[in-house]
């Protein structure tokens, strides 16, 4: 593809750099305040982490340009490569790699770290871009859909065995990008669905129901894996008659044996919710049979592997996860308050956010952070320093810079000729989500802390390099468009 530094310049979205740089220089900004020292002189000194946050953001500008700079299609010709050199790098790291806070996900070359899990991120959006480019492909097909989740999934699995679960974690930003190209939308109900079942089933695990007999947890998510099975039932098998057999035998004979075991005889309810819900899969197998429908087999697969879900959550939050991921869990449920260990970070975060106001305490003035009461406040938690120095104003400023990105590549994700384009714009927008969600999330104590950072903002030479590859690449991709 033939094209000129004009053309290009031309071609190229200036509004998503703009706002990358304000971004940037903004995330500067608030590394100086966060790691400033009373005292100190020179900012941009490389003893500062400000001064080396500044190194990697003139090296972040110059890897951007070098990807403008280069063909189009070298992306797509080199993204399988890309993608399996990094599985590779990412399979030999726990075992070359040094032990940092517990993990062992950083590679060291002399006073330099990478980590590779950051650049993996683009590598795999390439590699996801370029299978679903290829003529044929649909989500619907398994020997299409299969492939496409495993490549998402092998990352994540090596990125464990680095025992960076938070890092992994950001790979479930992909299946977004799958839902967007067609994955049937019973597979994100059935995502969220775990995700409820989760969390009620840790949180009430252990409390009982007033009958003394039965535990809410087990209570709650047996009675909600009755009721989604009949709301998909409804949905996608549209039977107003086994419908309403459901709802009104399964519903009324859950609230008979609650209301049974609290005023005639105590029991434990979840034995009865058991063989109902095995009588529930053998009615929907037999109606599968019967109707010759497909769909009444599924539900049935979707109750059983509901309930195996239950217990596998539980074998996984007792005997996988490690203590401290457990602890911050708990925590943030509210089953333990826990201010000073794991709940320190977030406490003292909310503290140094409040303290800021309306305004803000100004420019390295804040006290929180000048005093290091937050832990990690210039890498996983700098936003806290943000809502100190720069107040609810500032605070506002930043979140409303990022929706203005995560727009605007929606923007440009929707505008592209080829579905390569559109498939690697929605991965780039996914993960910028991801972080920008879940890491104001955690400084708010509104979702876990799993340590990942804020993009463009938290301190690091990888963290920004990778997200600058992502965006890049992407705006290299986009402005192929006009460019002939």
């Amino acid at each position: 593809m033939a094209y000129t530094n004009g053309s290009l310049i031309k071609s190229v979205d200036w509004i998503t750099i703009c706002i990358y740089l304000a971004l940037v220089i903004l995330g500067w900004v608030s590394i100086c305040g966060a790691s400033y020292d009373y005292g100190e002189v020179d900012l941009l000194s490389l003893d500062t982490r400000s001064g080396k946050q500044f190194l990697w953001i003139g090296c972040s500008l110059g890897i951007g340009f070098i990807l403008l700079m280069l063909e189009e299609k070298f992306f797509d010709w080199f993204a399988y490569i890309f993608y399996a050199g990094m599985m590779l790098l990412l399979a030999i790291t726990p075992l070359i790699a040094e032990e940092t806070k517990g993990s062992y996900s950083w590679l060291k070359f002399g006073s330099v770290s990478l980590q590779p899990a950051e650049f993996a991120k683009f590598a795999t959006a390439l590699a996801l871009a370029k299978m679903m480019n290829t003529y044929g492909f649909t989500m619907d097909k398994l020997k299409n859909s299969l492939p496409a989740v495993g490549m998402i999934l092998l990352p994540m699995v090596l990125i464990i065995l680095q025992r960076e679960t938070g890092s992994a974690l950001v790979y479930f930003a992909f299946f977004l990008v799958l839902y967007r190209e067609g994955m049937p939308g019973s597979i994100l109900f059935t995502g969220i669905c775990a995700v409820v079942y989760f969390v009620i089933g840790i949180r009430f695990g252990q409390e009982m129901m007033p009958d003394e007999e039965t535990y809410i947890g087990e209570f709650v998510v047996l009675s909600l894996i009755t009721l989604f099975a009949t709301l998909l039932v409804n949905s996608y098998c549209q039977n107003k008659v086994v419908f309403k057999n459901i709802l009104l035998y399964g519903g009324g004979s859950i609230t008979l044996a609650f209301l049974f075991s609290l005023y005639v005889i105590p029991f434990n309810v979840i034995n009865f919710l058991y063989v109902e819900c095995a009588a529930l899969v053998v009615y929907l197998l037999i109606l599968s049979f019967r109707e010759r429908m497909i769909h009444y087999f599924y539900i049935a697969i979707f109750v059983i592997g509901s309930i195996g879900f239950l217990y596998s959550a539980d074998y996984v939050f007792e005997e996988v996860l490690e203590p401290h991921q457990r602890t911050r869990i708990e925590v943030l449920l509210g089953m333990e308050e826990d201010l000073a260990d794991a709940g320190y970070n977030v406490n003292q975060s909310k503290i140094a956010i409040g303290s800021g106001g309306l305004l803000g305490k100004g420019f390295l003035n804040g006290t929180q952070t000048k005093l290091k009461y937050v832990p990690e406040q210039d890498t996983d938690f700098i936003f806290c320093t943000v809502g100190e120095e720069q107040g609810f104003v500032g605070s506002a400023l930043v979140l409303l810079l990022f929706m203005g990105l995560i727009l605007r590549l929606i923007s440009l994700a929707e505008r592209q000729y080829s579905r390569y384009g559109r498939v690697y714009g929605y991965c780039v927008l996914s993960i910028f989500f991801f972080h920008l969600f879940i890491n104001v999330g955690m400084v708010l104590g509104l979702t876990p802390v799993i340590g990942i950072p804020l993009p463009l903002f938290s301190y690091g030479g990888s963290s920004l390099w990778g997200f600058t590859i992502l965006l890049f690449v992407f705006l290299r991709v986009d402005a192929s468009r006009t460019i002939r």
